[in-house]
C-alpha cells in the first residue's frame, strides 16, 4: 500500500508530466490544413506572452495573402470598447471550432486536459482535484490553479490531420 507521500509524489509527477504535454502543444503552431472563407466561425489560438494556452472564437473577415487572415473576435474588444477586436493573425493560429462533447457522454476526471472558460477565452489546463462541484484547474503556461464550476469546462480537443482529437497522456 503506497504511503500519504508516495501518493503526493505520484499525484505531482503526473501533474508534471502532462503539463510538460500541454506547454508543449500551446506553443506549437497549429494545423493549417484548411482554407478558411470569409465569415466562417473559428477560433483563434493565442501567440502572445501571458495568453499562449488561450483560445478565442472569431470569424474570418477575409484573407490577407496567403499566410494571414483578418478576424473579428466574438468576445475580445477594441481599446475604447465600443467594437469587437479586429486583428491579422497568421494562419498557424486558427483553427476551427471544436465539437461540443456533453458532458453526460464524458464526465470531467482528475488528471484531464480541459479548457476553462474565463477572461472571454478558453485556458487550456488539467483538472487536479476536485471538492464537491468544484474542479481545481492547473493551468501550466501562467502556472496557476482556479476552481471551476463544470458548466466552465469543455474537454481539449486539437485539430490534426482534418480530425479532431482528444489528447490523451503521453
Amino acid at each position: 500500500m503506497a504511503e500519504p507521500n508516495d501518493a503526493n509524489e505520484n499525484h505531482q509527477l503526473i501533474i508534471d508530466i502532462i503539463s510538460d504535454n500541454i506547454r508543449e502543444t500551446a506553443y506549437k503552431k497549429q494545423e493549417t490544413t484548411l482554407i478558411f472563407q470569409i465569415n466562417d466561425d473559428i477560433e483563434v489560438a493565442s501567440q502572445e506572452e501571458g495568453y499562449i494556452g488561450s483560445y478565442y472564437q472569431a470569424s474570418i473577415v477575409h484573407p490577407i495573402g496567403a499566410y494571414h487572415y483578418k478576424v473579428k473576435y466574438k468576445t475580445l474588444v477594441n481599446d475604447d470598447k465600443t467594437t469587437p477586436l479586429e486583428e491579422s493573425v497568421h494562419v498557424s493560429e486558427v483553427r476551427p471550432i471544436p465539437p461540443a462533447i456533453p458532458h453526460e457522454t464524458r464526465p470531467m476526471e482528475i488528471y484531464e486536459i480541459v479548457d476553462v472558460y474565463a477572461n472571454e477565452g478558453w485556458w487550456f489546463g488539467v483538472i487536479t482535484a476536485k471538492v464537491e462541484q468544484d474542479y481545481y484547474v492547473y493551468f501550466p503556461t501562467t502556472e496557476d490553479t482556479v476552481a471551476y464550476s463544470i458548466d466552465k469546462l469543455r474537454v481539449h480537443q486539437e485539430w490534426s490531420d482534418g480530425n479532431w482529437i482528444i489528447p490523451l497522456l503521453r
